[in-house]
């Protein structure tokens, strides 16, 4: 209920703001107050809209962003610009942008047991540069807000010990700002989690378009109108915001992954006796799919999966149904697996800690080993995208 009632102030404010911005350019007198009136709104349909596109791919929209401002700046405009906007960053920033595409335009000449490590290492790339992104790059772009706002001088300016309206404006959008980059990162950061867990070429340059069309739809709508720009920044935003529980968990999915690939952590793993870290990797009982939490084996029989929500809320418990489970052993990743008769459905999705150690956690269950090869490879693939049974609520 929350949500829906703050999506509808989101969506008054965005299509009510162009209007009242024009009326009261309208009303107000032809003077210098009136002049600068317009351009500030639009400065602020224009940093939504960059806010966004930089969101959904970090490293190429702060090193773009910087080169943009670089080439625009004069030579004593140029000793004053931001970190980003420096030729020692947005150079090599764009330098690795164009490796990574190069990678991609490849495609399939690029040997599986090669292609997953680069994977790997954009998946982090994306991960690291959206947290310097959302550190250091929004708070910057965010403040947009001149002394000069509307026409007016600051009570500061006049000599009075306060704050001035325009700084108040930017106190106040920065912290949204913020929040509103978290919600579209975690949107494009799903991308390179799917595509660091597909294993179809096709299917991660499916993915790249999708994220490399909605990047240019922000940009283009933003240059065609500032207005326009500002309305699609903001529905993009508003369906990040919604999708946030699926992402987060997906986010989280996937920094499990690559701690674990990166630590070899299956060379110095164990299962424990008792309880085991793991994904549901379907919904049930409206627990939803990829909530992490550990799996125990109760003494009277069945099992009980402990979680917490946001993985900071308060414990919940989940027993699982009766059923005959099993460790099934895949080609990518090993699932926890219900079979009944010749049909095999996925319920825990394992890290690739467990890769190798499915004998091992099969004896701590009690169950067998299933070998489950190419044929789980698609449904766990549409596991992953939260359909056959699974779907998308927040967490």
């Amino acid at each position: 209920m929350k949500k829906r009632i703050m999506a509808a102030l989101l969506v008054v404010f965005i299509f009510v703001q162009p209007f009242v911005a024009d009326a009261s350019d309208a009303a107000a007198p032809a003077s210098k107050s009136s002049k600068n009136q317009r351009p500030e709104w639009e400065q602020l349909a224009q940093t939504v809209s960059m806010i966004t596109g930089v969101a959904i791919s970090p490293l190429l929209g702060v090193g773009a962003v910087g080169a943009w401002k670089y080439v625009a700046s004069s030579k004593e405009e140029k000793a004053n610009l931001p970190w980003y906007a420096k030729p020692m960053f947005f150079l090599p920033a764009l330098l690795i942008v164009g490796l990574v595409f190069a990678k991609d335009v490849m495609g399939p000449a690029v040997p599986t047991a090669l292609k997953k490590p680069i994977d790997v290492a954009e998946t982090l790339e994306n991960k690291l540069s959206g947290l310097v992104a959302a550190g250091a790059f929004v708070p910057l772009a965010a403040s947009v807000f001149g002394s000069d706002l509307f026409g007016s001088a600051s009570l500061s300016d006049a000599g009075f010990a306060a704050i001035d309206g325009p700084r108040i404006l930017n106190y106040l959008l920065v912290p949204f700002a913020m929040i509103a980059f978290v919600f579209v990162f975690l949107l494009g950061h799903a991308i390179n989690v799917l595509i660091l867990v597909s294993p179809f070429a096709t299917v991660d340059a499916a993915l790249k378009g999708i994220r490399l069309a909605l990047l240019g739809s922000v940009v283009g709508t933003s240059f065609a109108s500032p207005t326009i720009g500002l309305i699609w920044a903001s529905v993009i935003i508003l369906f990040a915001w919604f999708l946030s529980g699926w992402t987060f968990r997906l986010a989280h999915f996937g920094t499990v992954f690559l701690w674990d690939f990166f630590t070899g952590r299956k060379g110095r793993f164990q299962p424990d006796t008792q309880a085991n870290k793991m994904f549901l990797a379907r919904e049930i009982d409206d627990v939803p799919v990829r909530t992490y939490g550990k799996l125990e084996k109760r003494n009277e029989g069945g099992f009980v999966f402990t979680y917490k929500p946001w993985l900071v809320m308060a414990p919940k418990k989940l027993e699982l149904p009766k059923a005959d489970y099993a460790v099934g052993k895949g080609l990518v990743l090993s699932e926890l697996v219900q079979v009944e008769g010749d049909d095999v459905r996925s319920i825990m999705s394992l890290p690739p800690r467990y890769r190798s150690h499915e004998e091992d956690l099969a004896q701590v269950y009690g169950l067998r080993v299933e070998p489950i090869g190419l044929r789980a490879m698609w449904r766990w693939l549409k596991g992953v995208f939260g359909f056959k049974g699974s779907s998308m609520p927040a967490a």
